[in-house]
């Protein structure tokens, strides 16, 4: 298959394109390099590439394409509530259009990278596809209206799948430090305190960034019939954790660390356990292969291995409200988050 994937050179696109062109598929992405520079490690192969905002493909960009694999977006709660109407710009408006532009130019597949955040306050009980949705923040309200609308697109020429990841972590070339997994092991190496801002008793689903990519690849390789215009939560039933035990693994793993407790530290109103029977019912080729324990133990090599200064826990490299705001505060990016001078996009890039 010839695939096209949005936000490539992200967190996750930078794990999983090299994925899909090891299974044997022709990958192209489209990126428009905000975090390009915010590399661990060694940078991901390149691909050939359309530097493209989002907001400006054209359906011709399109042409030719058998799958789009839509990334692409504003990642995450605190990033989103930077300016929530720029966030329903980019993560829903954009979104829609980026799926009317696909079948305008007849790909017949268009898989959506959604959340699980969408569930929002859902307690303790476990939730499937058909559970309500009590989206809480813009990110996820913008996940919900996406996949209502595009939805409505679905014909007997365009297949849309919803892919709701839960919250992700795990080593990827275009590290983020904003995931609860990846910063607590980080903060871990680099302070020896695995820091909670909250009591740590809500639950989160958690899935590795590789698995994501396994969950990808099974849908693109699935017969339509299994698929079409369907929603999938992405992960491992047990995979759900408070987030108290998270840290008491990040704690066994980490050598001298200690857990501390924000003062005042109080329950987070985003709070919910994710049922993940359908995908494995539905398509048996995917597996999980990373648990929490496991993904930890990948991050403490990597960070002991490469050396993590202090420094990088909390700054912009590895937090992307904090990256954003520093390429706004340098003049490089406008209030819309569009390059000023698209040269220096390409000089960091």
């Amino acid at each position: 298959m010839r695939v096209l994937i949005t936000g490539n050179k992200g967190y996750i696109g930078s794990v999983i394109t090299p994925m899909i062109a090891a299974a044997g598929h022709e990958t192209v992405g489209l990126d428009t390099g905000l975090f390009e520079h915010c590399t661990f490690g060694e940078a991901p192969p390149r691909v050939p590439q359309l530097d493209c905002d989002l907001r400006d493909v054209q359906a011709s960009d399109l042409e030719g394409f058998d799958a789009i694999v839509h990334l692409a977006a504003l990642c995450n709660d605190p990033l989103g509530d930077l300016n929530p109407e720029l966030t329903m710009d980019i993560n829903y408006a954009a979104s829609v259009r980026l799926a009317r532009l696909a079948k305008e130019a007849g790909v017949p597949l268009f898989l959506y990278a959604s959340s699980c955040s969408l569930y929002g306050a859902s307690g303790e009980d476990m939730v499937t596809e058909e559970a309500e949705f009590q989206p809480l923040t813009a990110y996820a309200k913008s996940k919900v209206l996406t996949e209502q609308e595009v939805s409505r697109l679905a014909d007997d020429s365009f297949s849309p799948v919803f892919l709701r990841n839960a919250t992700v972590y795990g080593l990827s070339p275009r590290l983020r430090l904003d995931l609860v997994v990846n910063h607590l092991v980080a903060s871990a190496c680099a302070t020896g305190v695995i820091y909670l801002k909250s009591d740590g008793t809500p639950w989160r689903p958690l899935v590795h960034v590789e698995d994501v990519g396994r969950s990808i690849l099974a849908a693109l390789e699935a017969p339509r019939s299994l698929i079409h215009n369907q929603s999938f939560n992405v992960g491992s039933n047990d995979e759900n954790y408070q987030i108290w035990q998270v840290a008491e693994i990040v704690n066994r793993i980490v050598p001298g660390s200690r857990i501390e407790y924000a003062p005042g530290a109080t329950g987070d109103l985003r709070c919910y356990r994710v049922d993940f029977s359908k995908i494995h019912r539905t398509l048996p080729n995917f597996k999980t292969e990373w648990t929490v324990e496991s993904g930890a133990h990948q991050l403490y090599r990597a960070f002991t291995r490469e050396g993590f200064p202090y420094e990088d826990v909390d700054g912009p490299r590895y937090q992307r409200l904090k990256q954003i705001r520093a390429l706004m505060s340098g003049g490089l990016l406008d209030s819309s988050l569009r390059w000023v001078n698209l040269r220096q996009a390409v000089v960091l890039s």
